[in-house]
């Protein structure tokens, strides 16, 4: 059975019985195995799943969160606006029983890539750093920096974009 994810839309999946695949693209399609060896496509009642596998539904883990956090043009300091998501962030952090996070620092396209590749991990590690002060164990935080190399806004070289200056957070 795929399950919609909390706003309703769902990815899809493949699933496969000797010669015969089905593929699971809306919320609660299912793939059950008959009697004849083969797979049959259905719809399952959102109510019955629930019934069926509360157990399991209760011990999955919640669902990743994502959080951007924008910095002052040059610097590792917080935008103004990104203060509140940091808040945010920390609090659902330290919510997490066991949380795993990806933090991914970037830059503008002003400087060099030498000096943005520096930057967009001096991001990164301040909000790890940050994280770590608050108790989330170091070894369950991933902090990398990709420099000017994805910019948010398609922006020329040396053009002040703050949304280019950024980190990227998930924590799972």
């Amino acid at each position: 059975v795929l399950l919609p994810k909390a706003d309703g839309s769902t990815g899809a999946i493949g699933a496969t019985r000797g010669s015969t695949e089905v593929v699971l693209d809306s919320a609660y399609a299912s793939a059950r195995h008959v009697a004849s060896g083969k797979l049959q496509p259905g719809t399952e009642d959102a109510a019955k799943v629930q019934a069926e596998f509360a157990e399991a539904l209760a011990g999955m883990p919640p669902a990743p969160s994502s959080y951007t956090v924008y910095f002052l043009s040059g610097s590792d300091d917080f935008s103004e606006e990104s203060r509140a998501v940091i808040t945010t962030l920390l609090e659902e952090t330290r919510n997490r029983p066991f949380p795993e996070v990806t933090v991914i620092g970037h830059t503008d396209l002003v400087g060099n890539d030498g000096e943005n590749d520096a930057l967009s991990l001096q991001r990164a590690e301040k909000v790890r750093d940050m994280l770590v002060t608050m108790g989330i164990p170091k070894d369950s935080i991933r902090a990398v920096g990709r420099g000017s190399r994805e910019p948010l806004v398609a922006t020329a070289r040396g053009v002040d974009e703050p949304r280019n200056r950024r980190v990227e957070v998930s924590v799972r």
